[in-house]
């Protein structure tokens, strides 16, 4: 059975200090592997939690996939921004098939819920490369606060070699992160941004997955010589498009993304 901890209800947890909370609640998680198979590993039954950030008011639901074994080296962190929903919720847990495989190979994961019901649709007209940038800085905030919160909460993880992982508009806030934030994270890995140029930094590892179907805007992939210097991997599926990228993938396409992002996250 999966535990599920939502704590927005407690008006205490608003109050006092948020990281006495989180590090008591974090080290009593237990993620529960069961005996179904799927793709040929075993599946990985999330914990829920919902933060608090004080400063700007707002609430941070996200899932928590932890590796079913232990392992002798420290756990690397990715953290996973979902694409566009239209703020109809759980979409921080529409990625199973690869936020719960990339648990199974020794990661701990967390996905963030980025949009919440009360918040400002999309902009679907205009420039999205300006009217959109204030959606993917909050994106961006609230990566900022999981990753300042759990390196409280849980100090035995990682954080040196921290990936980023997103979807279209979530992938826009993973590109735009690095960039916002210097020197925090090792790596993202986008699928299909299509509006935030990705980050050209040296000592950044930049990978992305790019669908069949829709084009990026102009300058928001590398050119050749850039992707030389920098050494950043562009891979095209091309028998994936843009909506296929999260659990409505069959099979074939799950394999071959979780390829991939298996190799990026090694590399």
């Amino acid at each position: 059975m999966m535990t599920k901890f939502n704590l927005s209800h407690i008006p205490l947890f608003r109050n006092m200090n948020i990281f006495i909370f989180i590090a008591v609640l974090i080290s009593g998680f237990s993620v529960i592997g069961n005996s179904q198979k799927h793709q040929s590993f075993t599946q990985i039954s999330p914990d829920t939690l919902t933060l608090f950030d004080q400063n700007r008011q707002r609430e941070i639901p996200m899932a928590i996939y932890k590796p079913t074994t232990k392992t002798s080296a420290k756990q690397k962190v990715v953290i996973f921004s979902h694409g566009y929903g239209q703020n109809k919720g759980g979409d921080y847990i529409a990625y199973s098939y690869l936020t719960e495989y990339v648990a199974s190979q020794g990661f701990f994961v967390v996905s963030i819920q980025h949009e919440l019901a009360t918040d400002s649709l999309l902009p679907l007209t205009g420039n999205p490369q300006i009217l959109r940038r204030p959606f993917w800085e909050r994106g961006a905030d609230n990566i900022l606060f999981v990753i300042n919160t759990f390196k409280k909460s849980h100090p035995d993880l990682d954080f040196k070699h921290i990936t980023l992982i997103g979807h279209s508009n979530g992938g826009d806030m993973t590109a735009l992160f690095p960039q916002k934030y210097l020197n925090m994270v090792h790596k993202i890995i986008t699928l299909d941004n299509r509006r935030m140029v990705l980050p050209k930094k040296k000592g950044l590892k930049v990978y992305s997955l790019r669908s069949s179907d829709q084009p990026a805007d102009e300058g928001v992939l590398p050119t050749e010589r850039e992707i030389r210097k920098y050494g950043i991997k562009i891979v095209k599926l091309e028998n994936t498009t843009h909506n296929e990228m999260d659990d409505n993938a069959n099979d074939e396409q799950r394999k071959e993304i979780q390829k991939y992002i298996l190799a990026f996250l090694k590399n």
